[in-house]
């Protein structure tokens, strides 16, 4: 597979929102299977796309690929050097330099509402890197033509929430037409591994819910956690300025659900 394939390929791995761990040869010295540039990416679903010579250093290059992925608050990188013959028993003789690094997909971001703030707010988080989904069972409302960048799921939104598969890097903002539906979908929504859990509305309206929310048996921790009013206080009005509050919040709770230890760590072939 060439360099150019190899691209392409991770592309539409990052389109789909998959996770993979790419290795990449960063120096030889001596005889080596490979020289500097080759590459090997190891999709989480198993998947090896290109190589870096086959046999034992192969194998230990995936391995360790393997546990990045495993291992997702771990340090996102790992710099694998390694003597052929003495570390691998290999008759090349020569040593090799890995990196690797794991690629994690876009943060997903789950509107619940397709009305004109999930609209904005649609088009705004796209334009900052969030993979974006609506949910709306009223199919005039959730087209292409008002989401044109955006997965549509046209279902009660209610159902959508107990039925998705929510994963700990989401992020969720309710805004239906109707604040019984909101309500449900918070409580749909209680317990679910988010970075972030947002409604929208007024400081009045949040009181209501979280007194509602409470008497409906969720836990004060599961009210706590729900941001209401949804975004930071700008004194935005329209639903285009209402969305710009509403990032800024969202990018906050992708930053700090990112925060990890940085940089790359070097170990021996037999650590």
């Amino acid at each position: 597979m060439s360099p150019d394939e190899l691209h392409g390929k991770l592309a539409e791995l990052a389109r789909e929102g998959r996770r993979f761990v790419l290795a990449l040869v960063v120096d030889t010295s001596g005889s080596s299977p490979q020289k500097p540039g080759a590459r090997l990416a190891l999709v989480d679903d198993g998947r090896l796309l290109g190589t870096i010579g086959g046999g034992a250093i192969e194998k230990q290059v995936v391995d360790a690929a393997q546990a990045l992925l495993d291992t997702p608050s771990a340090p996102p990188t790992r710099l694998l050097e390694t003597h052929l013959t003495h570390d691998l028993g290999m008759c090349c003789g020569g040593s090799m330099t890995v990196f690797l690094e794991r690629h994690e997909p876009a943060a997903m971001l789950w509107l619940f509402g397709a009305g004109h703030v999930n609209r904005a707010l649609a088009a705004a988080a796209a334009d900052v890197g969030f993979r974006v989904s609506v949910v709306d069972e009223r199919e005039e409302w959730l087209t292409a033509e008002r989401f044109p960048r955006a997965n549509r799921i046209h279902e009660d939104p209610k159902l959508a929430a107990r039925r998705l598969d929510f994963q700990a890097r989401d992020l969720v903002a309710v805004a239906t037409h109707d604040h019984a539906l909101d309500e449900d979908v918070l409580v749909a929504l209680a317990g679910k591994p988010l970075s972030y859990l947002g409604c929208i509305g007024s400081a009045r309206k949040a009181i209501r819910f979280r007194e509602r929310l409470s008497a409906r048996g969720l836990s004060p921790e599961d009210v706590a956690r729900m941001q209401m009013p949804m975004g930071l206080d700008i004194g935005a009005q329209t639903p285009e300025e209402i969305a710009i509050a509403i990032v800024a919040a969202l990018i906050r709770a992708r930053a700090a659900q990112a925060a990890r230890a940085n940089g790359p760590r070097v170990v021996k072939a037999s650590d």
